[in-house]
């Protein structure tokens, strides 16, 4: 895939990049090394310090980096904006708190002392998706680099000006050269990064195929990885819930970032007793979404990233038709420049055909109706995926099975799921392994080592041998 910009919603090249050469990545790599060796050493405070710049700087010019997002990749200007406000939060978020998670922990030993230190473990590769171009980097870069580690950003082919951004970003902030270094390469490079023995881990965000590739060629070299992959989310109502709040939040949870988020909800599991209502309730909500220019503030809906993903999500809801599921609204691509698709609901999916277990990456909800809570259950269990999950229920009995039962690494009651810095983020399954944000995961890209510390005397050594 070629490394360039490509406006969604008119199709037009912007701009092209060259790969870098073999020559300029090993200068990117030598100097990331060299800036590890300096940046491990920087007192906490004034790793700090210059990521709450990088905060002031995201809100300096979040104008031009929302457009940055929203002419590469199409989601529409005000989610964009929010986006960069998101970035701007991580980075204070850590900037705070990030000294208190990587303090040396006592542990009682009894005569002598003993602590838990958390090291950095050197350059860090970050391979990136192109949906949430910033937020991705960015939740990744922020405990990455406040641990005293370096990053090392391969992001997608058709987000390079985002790319180049967010270096702009570190640099602009205080950090030195070196300490977080966009690479302009294609996928074909990843496999002599994590080959290289300057890249001490790697974490990636996207399908599972992808994960699965970084997570072999990663344990050949016996480097950590933390992998955020696919999702197909379940969104369960129960006939207690609020109804009216359900739909409107289902609407909002399928169609976030024009559909194309890893934890929007996919799969719309509802009890029989409420399903009806429900259904016209969610019908309604969908069709009053806004699709067009991105640019326009009354816009919902922007286009699909590339004109790929359109097809790929119009071939799917046309073979899940074929297998006989029956749309509710929507399921055509809409005519026109630009690569535009519609809210769309389809319901009686049969289990044989692909949508019900694939990832669908665009606006397309899957309805299904459940006689029981064991059904639900089951239904949202039904995937290969374990992601998020939201449940919508006034029953104490029922949250609590939902907490206990679902497979998913999140599971959020009468709310939609989302990523925040204060919560670990990650799934199960073919979601993925490890954690991203809150504590845990600044703590996935250190070295956790063991010290012991005991004044022993001569006499006291023998007696241990």
């Amino acid at each position: 895939m070629p490394i360039a910009s490509i406006n969604p919603a008119t199709g037009e090249t912007l701009k092209t990049f060259d790969a870098l050469t073999p020559e300029e990545i090993e200068r990117k790599l030598a100097l990331a090394e060299q800036a590890f060796r300096a940046h491990r050493r920087t007192p906490m405070r004034e790793r700090a310090e210059r990521m709450a710049r990088a905060a002031e700087v995201l809100e300096a010019d979040k104008d031009r980096f929302a457009r940055l997002m929203t002419t590469e990749m199409g989601k529409p200007l005000a989610a964009a904006v929010a986006e960069i406000e998101k970035c701007a939060w991580v980075c204070r978020y850590y900037a705070e708190h990030a000294e208190e998670m990587l303090r040396p922990r006592p542990v009682d030993v009894g005569d002598a002392r003993a602590e838990i230190h958390f090291l950095p473990l050197g350059a860090v590769l970050a391979i990136m998706p192109w949906n949430f171009p910033f937020w991705q980097v960015f939740r990744f870069a922020a405990p990455g680099l406040m641990a005293g580690n370096v990053g090392l950003l391969k992001h997608a082919s058709n987000v390079p000006q985002c790319a180049l951004a967010i270096e702009e970003v570190f640099r602009r902030a205080g950090f030195d050269e070196g300490v977080f270094t966009t690479l302009l390469v294609g996928s074909e490079a990843v496999g002599s990064l994590l080959d290289d023995p300057r890249v001490a881990a790697a974490t990636l965000t996207g399908s599972t195929p992808a994960g699965s590739s970084v997570a072999e060629r990663a344990g050949r070299n016996l480097k950590k990885t933390v992998l955020e992959l696919g999702g197909s989310d379940a969104f369960v109502v129960m006939p207690s819930a609020d109804l009216d709040a359900a739909a409107k939040t289902a609407a909002k949870a399928r169609c976030i970032n024009n559909g194309q988020s890893c934890i929007a909800a996919k799969r719309f599991i509802v009890h029989d007793a409420v399903a009806d209502e429900f259904e016209r309730l969610f019908v309604h909500a969908m069709e009053a979404l806004k699709v067009g220019d991105p640019m326009h503030s009354a816009t919902d809906i922007g286009p699909l990233a590339t004109q790929s993903i359109r097809d790929e999500v119009a071939g799917q809801v046309r073979a899940a038709v074929a297998a006989g599921a029956r749309v509710l609204t929507g399921g055509h691509p809409l005519d026109g420049t630009g690569f535009f698709y519609p809210p769309t609901i389809l319901t009686d999916i049969p289990r044989d055909a692909p949508a019900y277990y694939e990832e669908v990456f665009g606006p397309v909800a899957l309805l299904f109706r459940v006689p029981d809570l064991d059904a639900a259950i089951s239904t949202a269990n039904d995937s290969p995926f374990g992601l998020g999950s939201s449940v919508w229920t006034r029953d104490d009995g029922e949250r609590a099975r939902f907490i206990a039962e679902i497979e998913a690494g999140m599971t959020y009651v009468n709310a939609m799921v989302a990523s925040d810095p204060r919560l670990p983020f990650g799934g199960v399954k073919q979601s993925g392994y490890g954690r991203e944000l809150a504590e845990l995961g600044i703590h996935e890209f250190v070295n956790i080592k063991s010290v012991w510390m005991q004044d022993t005397a001569p006499g006291d050594l023998a007696a241990a041998e």
